[in-house]
């Protein structure tokens, strides 16, 4: 169970500082989110692997690194941390960040992809690789990939690479009544894609 409410614990900090920092429009969001995710890495990386995002662990288990019935138990805490994330955010600035397209939705979902692909990457390689076990650097290579990926693709996208940063808010914002589904499925399709492809990609990088 510890590792299961590390990754309630890690994602709903995530989530809330998303929308914190996004509900208040901080010109810093990239920076903000990409640090707090660096923390909680390192917080809780020992414990769990420090997933905080279902894409993530798709990708784990596709590598090899995480025991098939502990897939849907991640994931569901990393859901309901997003979830409670939200109704937090909501209650301090009085509304919910729910990631939308900045413009039409092809390249919206190419962006979640690409940039989903790279954060999953960027973890395989080096929180899970046996070249790079036991380095101090994991948590910070993983919350600058979110960093850059923000700051590229956050006008595009909005920058979620993550199920749950995305199905957290949407959840809400249907249960308060002021939200609906809509492109919510470009933050499944691309992130899980974008996941899966990684981990294919790290299988042809360490053919061993």
């Amino acid at each position: 169970m510890h590792k299961y409410i590390t990754e309630l614990i890690g994602t709903f900090f995530l989530v809330l500082t998303i929308g914190l920092v996004v509900g208040i429009g901080s010109p810093f969001a990239p920076l903000v989110i990409g640090s707090v995710l660096m923390v909680m890495v390192y917080m809780g990386g020992h414990i769990s692997g420090a997933h905080y995002n279902p894409a993530a662990t798709i990708g784990i288990w596709m590598r090899g690194a995480i025991e098939t019935e502990e897939v849907a138990k991640y994931i569901g805490f990393q859901l309901i941390g997003a979830i409670l994330a939200a109704v937090v955010s909501n209650y301090l600035v009085g509304n919910t960040f729910a990631p939308a397209p900045g413009g039409e939705m092809f390249p919206a979902l190419l962006a979640e992809f690409i940039f989903t692909f790279a954060l999953v990457l960027v973890i395989l390689n080096t929180a899970t690789a046996e070249e790079t076990s036991g380095n101090s650097y994991f948590g910070l290579a993983i919350g600058f990939t979110v960093m850059v990926g923000a700051f590229a693709v956050g006008d595009i996208s909005g920058a979620a690479f993550n199920p749950a940063v995305g199905m957290g808010s949407i959840i809400v914002d249907i249960v308060l009544g002021d939200g609906t589904f809509g492109d919510g499925w470009i933050y499944l399709v691309g992130p899980f894609s974008g996941g899966a492809a990684a981990a294919v990609v790290f299988k042809m990088q360490h053919p061993e």
